[in-house]
């Protein structure tokens, strides 16, 4: 099936089924060809074809070319995460004197929300706005969901414009007390994953980040970056410091110099040969940049084997663990409020 509007395309197929529901792809081009692919099992960004300063495209994020491979588990390639982006240490909080406990790793800390949203098959429907055309999904997180409090109603939306700029919008509304933090977990290499990221440049306008201890949760703390190996403030050729740092790389919430609910451009990254650049901008506080350290022993799309330092993630949310530090920005959705955060994802060339 094949809609039209704005100049653009959208075109829908069938990918395979999941627990009897159908899991469906849908391919959004706009008028300079650019071309998103994004599936309703977890809005998975599953292909992001950019136009290089030649004007060749290629797939500029991570992730597989069949469904099977992403019913296998992975990385969270691409995927909308949530209810909370990162990590919560312990795997629990405690919300208006009550406890909650989380699904929790083998490290014992809750990430990404236990998969949830990854997992998930939402309902979509295709949508046009000022901001470009695309996917509206939509899905219900029942009360109790991986020991999350209240039935959260929540819309991820997927546009693409003619500026070949991703538009995304998360919203979602509670009837009791919980938690909230969403974020797009897309693996960027802006060469088309011929090579690792060394020679990607990237600054993040940021001049404070979140410490974070042996388990990699915070532990309060929101020192200067200034002098450490990821300072990021000023522009940096990745592969000049991402062995200094512990992890084997970058992997660490930077708090964004903006203010609350402020839209801004938080990080912008670079890639020479091919001259392509992604400006990432946001209502959210902060962003996580990823170096995928831990990426092995996984076979990709046009059978590319990952390894460390194959792509960077760049996940604007609001700080990890926050429910469980008071100095932190609340993250506490409360029935009657909407939450809602914008990520803009605008690729460019170099001039």
């Amino acid at each position: 099936m094949t809609y039209t509007g704005s100049a653009q395309t959208i075109t829908k197929e069938h990918w395979g089924k999941v627990n009897g529901k159908e899991v469906l792809l849908y391919t959004i081009t706009n008028t300079n060809s650019m071309k998103m692919q994004i599936t309703n099992l977890g809005c998975i960004i599953t292909s992001l074809f950019v136009p290089d300063k030649d004007g060749n495209l290629d797939d500029v994020v991570l992730g597989f070319d069949n469904l099977e491979d992403y019913l296998n588990g992975h990385p969270s390639f691409g995927t909308t995460v949530g209810r909370y982006a990162n990590r919560i240490k312990n795997a629990q909080f405690v919300l208006n004197d009550s406890v909650y406990k989380l699904t929790a790793n083998a490290d014992g800390t809750a990430i990404h929300g236990g998969n949830e949203f990854r997992d998930a098959i939402w309902d979509a429907k295709t949508i046009t706005s000022e901001n470009g055309q695309g996917i509206q999904f939509h899905y219900l997180s029942p009360e109790g969901s991986h020991g999350f409090p209240g039935n959260l109603d929540v819309y991820a939306t997927y546009l693409l414009n003619d500026n070949n700029a991703v538009h995304v919008t998360f919203e979602a509304t509670t009837d009791k007390d919980t938690h909230v933090n969403m974020t797009n977990h897309s693996y960027f290499n802006l060469n088309g994953a011929n090579e690792l990221i060394y020679n990607h440049e990237l600054m993040v306008d940021a001049d404070t980040y979140t410490e974070f201890g042996e388990d990699i949760t915070p532990t309060g703390t929101m020192p200067l970056l200034k002098d450490m190996a990821w300072d990021l403030s000023t522009m940096t050729r990745i592969g000049d410091k991402v062995h200094d740092i512990p992890l084997n790389g970058y992997h660490h919430f930077y708090i964004l110099n903006k203010k609350d609910g402020e839209m801004k451009k938080a990080a912008e990254l670079i890639e020479p040969t091919s001259g392509r650049k992604l400006e990432v901008f946001t209502t959210q506080p902060g962003i996580t940049v990823y170096a995928s350290n831990g990426l092995d022993n996984i076979t990709g799309k046009y059978n590319i084997a990952y390894k460390p330092h194959a792509a960077i993630c760049l996940e604007t949310h609001h700080h990890p663990d926050a429910m469980n530090h008071h100095n932190f920005p609340s993250t506490v959705l409360k029935p009657g409020e909407k939450y809602s955060e914008v990520v803009i994802y605008d690729f460019g060339t170099l001039q």
